[in-house]
C-alpha cells in the first residue's frame, strides 16, 4: 500500500465527485416507441381478423386479404423502422456556433 500512495489518493477524489447519470432516451424517443408499440399492435389486431372456421378457401385462397397481406407489412414497419429509430435517433442537437459564410 505504501508503494502507491498517489493511486490511493485519487480513488478516494473519485468517489467523493458527484456524478449526474442522465436516462438516454428523451421524450420524444418516447413518443416514437410508443406509436412503434402502437403500430405493432394494430398489426396484430390486422393478423388476427383472418382468424375464422375457415381461413382459406379449397381452392387455395385466403379469405381476408388484411391480415395475409396488410398487417405483415404493418409489423415490419413498426419492428424493423419505426421501433429502432425511436431507440437510435437523438433529437438533442449540438449547439453549432460558427457557420461558414
Amino acid at each position: 500500500m505504501s508503494q502507491y500512495p498517489n493511486m490511493m489518493q485519487q480513488q478516494t477524489a473519485k468517489k467523493g465527485s458527484d456524478v449526474k447519470w442522465e436516462f438516454p432516451l428523451g421524450k420524444k424517443n418516447l413518443i416514437c416507441i410508443a406509436i412503434s408499440i402502437a403500430i405493432i399492435v394494430v398489426g396484430y389486431l390486422l393478423m388476427s381478423t383472418g382468424m375464422s372456421e375457415e381461413a382459406a378457401v379449397p381452392d387455395g385462397t385466403w379469405n381476408n386479404f388484411w391480415a395475409v397481406n396488410v398487417a405483415p407489412v404493418i409489423l415490419i414497419i413498426g419492428y424493423c423502422v419505426v421501433l429502432p429509430y425511436g431507440i437510435l435517433k437523438r433529437f438533442d442537437k449540438p449547439a453549432t456556433t460558427d457557420k461558414a459564410e
